[in-house]
């Protein structure tokens, strides 16, 4: 009787401290996640689509994306928000997509570019010094060509993928602390990037 009683109470106890932790990892879940749903507010994406996965198609992509962040970062300029770089990235599509086919002209490519603001699902992506959680972003689309090759994602806004950004942690500053710190410090959080991707594909699926 008494061996009974002392495996129920230890398996209560087993039951307790399994509730215990999974309370503490969903109290400090959700406020990362809270966090990363909140950078979607603040960044627009840059999304370059290669018309096809030939060596030559694939060097001309980056060549295109070169022209393209140069050209963007012209226009937004002095924004304080994503909303207002998107406006203004919006106003200047036609000069963005100027900049891609003069790019393609110049490199003899036979086929024009596609330049366009949208909304995008992303996955968890690092970007050398710096990660962005899963999630929709405000996205300037760029599609060479047919748009059959493999792409490549980073930031417009703000600009952590112009050749000038180099390392800095100016460009971050756009950011919210909170945020920035997830931003700029991925290595401390491996196990919740993943939590919150996998949340994310989950609504995403969701979505339809």
């Amino acid at each position: 009787m008494k061996a009974l009683e002392h495996r129920e109470k230890r398996n209560l106890l087993g039951k307790a401290l399994v509730c215990g932790f999974v309370l503490a990892v969903v109290a400090s879940f959700f406020p990362f996640a809270a966090a990363c749903g909140g950078l979607p507010e603040n960044v627009v994406r840059l999304h370059v689509v290669a018309h096809s996965d030939s060596g030559e198609d694939q060097a001309v992509k980056l060549k295109v994306r070169d022209a393209v962040l140069q050209e963007a970062s012209r226009w937004y300029e002095g924004a304080q928000s994503m909303e207002e770089a998107s406006s203004l990235l919006c106003t200047h599509l036609e000069s963005l997509g100027e900049a891609a086919r003069e790019t393609l002209e110049e490199q003899g490519m036979d086929y024009s570019a596609k330049v366009q603001m949208t909304e995008m699902y992303f996955p968890t992506r690092d970007y050398g010094s710096f990660r962005l959680p899963a999630g929709r972003y405000r996205t300037l689309r760029v599609t060479l060509g047919e748009g059959k090759g493999h792409n490549w994602w980073c930031v417009v806004f703000p600009s952590l993928c112009l050749p000038a950004a180099g390392d800095g942690e100016e460009p971050l500053l756009a950011l919210p602390e909170t945020e920035r710190e997830i931003v700029k410090s991925p290595q401390g959080y491996q196990v919740k990037f993943k939590a919150v991707e996998l949340w994310e594909a989950l609504r995403e699926w969701l979505r339809g």
